[in-house]
This record gives C-alpha cells, structure tokens and sequence, in this order.
C-alpha cells in the first residue's frame, strides 16, 4: 500500500507517466421490444422520461480497459471480446507506442490480477517484443483488497454512469464508450489524490503488522 500512495505524490513527469490501469465486464442487454421516446416539451406530460420494456434479451459480455493518467487528465478505454493475457499485452503495448511512446517508462499501477505482469507480454508477443515493451514499464500492484487505491477504479465508476444500462451490442457501446473518453479528455479531468502515507499509518493501523517487545 505504501509503495502505491508513494507513486502518486510523485510529482507530474511527462518522462515517466503515472498510469492507473484496471478492467471490468459489462454486460450486453438487447431489447424484446423498441423503448417508447420521451414526451416532447409541448406535450401535455412533459419530462417523461424514456422507457423500456421489462423484458430483456442478454447478448453476452464484453470487456472495458481503462488506462487513467491522473495527473495529464488523460484516459484511454478499450473494448474487448475478452480479458485474457493477450488482451492485456496488446492494450499496454499500444500505450507504449501511442500515446507515450516518448516517454522513458509507464509507471503502471494495477490490482494482482494474475494477468497483469510482464508474463503475459511473452505469451502475446516474440520474446524480442515482449522484452521491449517491458523494459519501458515500471510496475506497481495495490495490495490484496486494497483496489481502492487504483485510481482507474474512479474512471470506471464515472464511466458506468454515462453509458446506458441497456447497451445490445459491441458496436454500440464503443460509440458510447469512444464519446465519453473524448469529452473526458477534451475537459482534461484529473484526479487529485490526498490520501497519504501518514494518513495509511493513522486511519488503517490496524492493517499493520503489530511489533512485540
């Protein structure tokens, strides 16, 4: 936990980007019959709301990758069949050759997900690639139970608010999902993360190994 809160008050470099970094499935919902549109102002019932059937039809699950530079105010979110390794490999490397590929390293900060280590990026790529995606990461893992501390969580959350419930299809939710990121960005929204070390050592003493005399 220490090793986490010490990354964040690490001061901005664009050299060595803190990027929180997590995942979540959501679920497709289509629906059995079409919703029937909100009433328009000059109706007699105005502010009527849109409304749905309470028959659904599920069309599986996809999954989200969210990579949250706290400090830049910059996110990336992609869409996925599924999380396996692979998944995660190819979504890391496109941060390293995209949008950070001047910067010397990524400071990533993700949950143990058995997923989310150097591992997976052999099991994706040549061992030659794989090594040159890795040395530009600097690796960071929030503590069991403690995915709080991964600040992508906040992104997720906030992300999950703005998307429909009721999303039927891949394609769908990535217009969704792809309008979100870009006024997310465009507002340049960052996180300003107070809690410290300190704070750890006060507020959750009792998670600390206790010393006998």
């Amino acid at each position: 936990m220490e090793d986490v809160l010490a990354v964040y008050h690490r001061l901005h470099d664009p050299q060595r980007p803190v990027i929180c970094l997590d995942e979540c499935s959501k679920q497709l919902i289509g629906e059995v019959r079409s919703p029937l549109p909100p009433c328009p102002a000059h109706d007699d019932r105005p502010g009527r709301i849109e409304r749905y059937d309470c028959e659904y039809v599920r069309n599986g699950t996809v999954n989200l990758f969210m990579a949250f530079e706290p400090l830049g105010g910059w996110r990336e979110v992609a869409v996925t069949d599924r999380r396996r390794r692979e998944d995660w490999a190819h979504f890391v490397r496109d941060l390293v050759d995209g949008r950070y590929r001047g910067a010397d390293k990524l400071v990533l900060v993700m949950d143990q997900l058995n997923t989310h280590s150097p591992a997976s990026l052999y099991q994706a790529f040549a061992p030659a690639e794989a090594k040159r995606v890795a040395n530009r990461l600097e690796i960071h893992h929030t503590p069991k139970h403690g995915s709080w501390l991964n600040m992508a969580e906040i992104e997720l959350s906030a992300l999950s608010r703005d998307v429909p419930d009721r999303v039927g299809d891949r394609a769908t939710l990535e217009r969704y999902v792809q309008a979100w990121r870009h006024r997310r960005n465009a507002a340049a929204v960052t996180a300003d993360w107070q809690f410290t070390t300190q704070d750890a050592r006060i507020k959750l003493r009792k998670l600390y190994p206790t010393m006998e005399g």
